[in-house]
């Protein structure tokens, strides 16, 4: 059988308005999972107390300051410091609204949950607090 005669044997499937609206509601609801886990994400990689820009910049300048006249192994710390401070700033810069992100979750979480089998323990173990999935409907 030649090349073209498989091609036309094959049967172009057409997807239904259904199916699209589906592969729409799934793709939607994994981006709204994922901002969120990655905004609890970035907030629990800062940990302690939140540092405002501004304070993070002004640590900066000092940094850059010492990186002047630091000998070798400071230098290497002092430049891995300023590699953190400066995601640090950019973080702050975003300013990501977890409580927007938390309502968004909230209103997608059981839908999701319910196709992908993911279960309370799970959304647990990533850090997704109790009351957040008590919200979202999932015990």
């Amino acid at each position: 059988m030649s090349q073209s005669d498989e091609s036309s044997d094959r049967k172009t499937r057409e997807v239904t308005p259904e199916h699209k609206a589906a592969m729409i509601q799934g793709r939607t609801e994994t981006r709204t999972v994922r901002h969120y886990l990655e905004a609890l994400e970035s907030l629990k990689q800062t940990g302690g107390r939140r540092r405002s820009k501004e304070a993070l910049e002004k640590k900066l300048v000092g940094v850059e300051q010492q990186l002047e006249e630091a000998e070798a192994v400071t230098r290497l710390q002092l430049v891995q410091e300023r590699i953190d401070l400066q995601k640090a700033i950019e973080a702050a810069a975003q300013n990501v609204d977890i409580a927007e992100l938390e309502n968004e979750f909230i209103q997608v979480a059981a839908s999701y949950s319910d196709r992908k089998g993911i279960s309370y323990q799970a959304w647990r173990e990533v850090g997704v607090p109790p009351k957040v999935l008590h919200a979202a409907g999932i015990r």
